[in-house]
């Protein structure tokens, strides 16, 4: 597919400011919304909006289909009466600056049950209805997911494959049980993915009415302790008690002695191929309903991916395995059409893998951080080619100036010397120096963090990888959202060509 040139900010909705102690999809979304379109951006670039578990991490989410309860937006609760203001009287003195999950997670939740006794005993005029057509559109991921839920905090939270057997064998008799047993739990967890599905669609449509195309996020593999994995064991390389007996990683490189074991299972592709590529093609369509285009985390695992021993304490140890290639593309392709996909190329990548990019003509991403060794980088923007999406730095990376700061002296000064900075070794002006060249940049898209627009070091990294907990918590000040910054970047966006382009209404799109 091929994209408009246009730019854009990378900000998790959980990264936005507010009193509820975590960035959720009420008033703040659509005050970013509104800065994106006075600054003449286009792109609004998220995480996966998955509920997240283990971690917080949203690339290891309890399902690949549903979506993240914790940013449901306590204020629209409260403007359609399904929520009063007594109910808000007992919020916790939150930090402003980062995510305290732990308690955002237990306050947030006895919200949702407090607004989902209010629906079942007093539901607004009309939203009943809603309520029952979503849970029928939805039922095919919704109904598994749901009970994947009540069972996991009947079972004290704990993964499944520790349940009893006939729930982790997924027994008819005994699932059947269930669902008559926990009949209030169920609808209390179909009623959370009801209001979170309303909730963004409805900030989805208001991105549209602006000319903003939000970019969604795909990650390759699911999280073990996930409903998609208890319901298709069969999709996955598990054992006859359901562990998986090989896990995802990646090999030892320079950045990393002994790789990096991540643990997620592995699909069985032949099965997938099987079937052709049902739950792959129900899972992009499903996103594609929430986003305009994805990002593919870890394209390469789709050209051959590393395949390491289950129980092996790192990643050294394991065997490069041939993913599904061109045939899963062909397949969503013809069940989806044009696929609007940019490949997270990043890592060790081979010409197959460079192959399977450009046979489906996806643009791949190229990190300016990473382009401070030499004039040969390929990560310099003179070496771009014009189908690529350009940023500034990702959620894994630290912070421009962070990098700045922490770099080796020649990198740095190949950096001075490359961003004609007018300020050389001094790490203040970096951030918008290193930005400046992404929007000026020949790649069709331009994108920043906000924490680099912002020109914050360190204390604003989104993720350490490998870091097991601590990640994931930053949030952007009240007020950073001001005139100056959106004149900047409307300024960068004019210059270089990258302006919001206007909205097509409905009579223009039946024109």
């Amino acid at each position: 597919m091929k994209f408009e040139r246009a730019s854009g900010i990378l900000l998790h909705p959980t990264s936005l400011p507010g009193p509820y102690g975590i960035g959720d999809l009420g008033p703040q979304a659509y005050r970013f919304l509104d800065f994106l379109a006075a600054a003449d951006c286009g792109l609004w670039q998220v995480l996966p909006l998955g509920p997240t578990g283990y971690g917080d991490s949203p690339y290891q989410c309890f399902s690949a289909f549903a979506g993240n309860p914790y940013i449901i937006s306590p204020d629209l609760l409260l403007q359609e009466g399904l929520l009063s203001h007594d109910d808000l009287v007992d919020r916790p003195a939150f930090p402003a600056e980062r995510v305290d999950y732990g308690a955002v997670i237990w306050w947030k939740l006895g919200l949702l049950d407090r607004a989902a006794i209010q629906f079942e005993h007093n539901p607004p005029d009309g939203l009943r209805a809603e309520y029952e057509a979503f849970c029928a559109a939805q039922s095919d991921w919704l109904d598994d997911f749901a009970l994947f839920m009540v069972l996991k905090e009947e079972n004290g939270g704990s993964s499944w494959d520790h349940w009893p057997a006939p729930l982790r064998k997924r027994d008819a008799a005994a699932l059947t049980e269930a669902r008559r047993r926990l009949h209030a739990a169920l609808t209390r967890q179909k009623f959370r993915q009801f209001i979170f599905f309303r909730q963004w669609q409805r900030l989805r449509e208001y991105a549209r009415s602006l000319g903003i195309q939000i970019i969604g996020d795909i990650p390759i593999f699911v999280a073990y302790d996930s409903a998609d994995v208890w319901t298709h064991p069969e999709l996955f390389y598990l054992d006859a008690e359901g562990k998986p007996s090989v896990v995802a990683g990646v090999p030892p490189d320079y950045f990393s002695p002994t790789g990096q074991l991540w643990g997620n299972p592995l699909y069985r592709w032949e099965a997938h191929r099987a079937d052709g590529y049902a739950w792959w093609t129900a899972r992009l369509r499903a996103t594609l309903e929430m986003v305009d285009i994805i990002r593919l985390d870890h394209f390469r695992g789709f050209a051959g991916y590393w395949e390491v021993p289950a129980g092996m304490p790192t990643a050294e140890i394991g065997r490069w395995v041939p993913g599904p290639g061109a045939d899963l593309f062909l397949a969503l392709r013809r069940s989806l059409g044009e696929l609007p996909i940019i490949a997270e190329d990043l890592g060790e990548i081979t010409p197959d893998v460079i192959a399977l990019r450009d046979q489906f003509d996806l643009p791949g991403m190229k990190i300016l951080q990473f382009a401070f060794s030499g004039p040969e980088n390929p990560f310099l923007p003179h070496h771009y080619p014009r189908n690529c999406v350009a940023y500034t730095g990702t959620h894994d990376n630290d912070t421009a100036i962070g990098w700045y700061e922490t770099a080796p002296q020649e990198e740095r000064a190949f950096a001075d010397a490359y961003l004609n900075r007018r300020t050389p070794g001094d790490s203040s002006g970096f951030a918008v120096d290193l930005a400046r060249a992404v929007w000026a940049s020949t790649a069709v898209f331009a994108l920043a963090p906000m924490q680099d627009l912002l020109a914050l070091d360190t204390r604003g990294r989104m993720n350490y990888p490998g870091r097991e907990s601590g990640n994931w918590g930053w949030r952007m000040p009240e007020d950073a959202l001001d005139d100056s910054l959106q004149a900047r970047i409307k300024t960068w966006n004019w210059m270089y060509s990258r302006q919001r382009r206007s909205p097509v209404t409905a009579s223009q799109a039946d024109a």
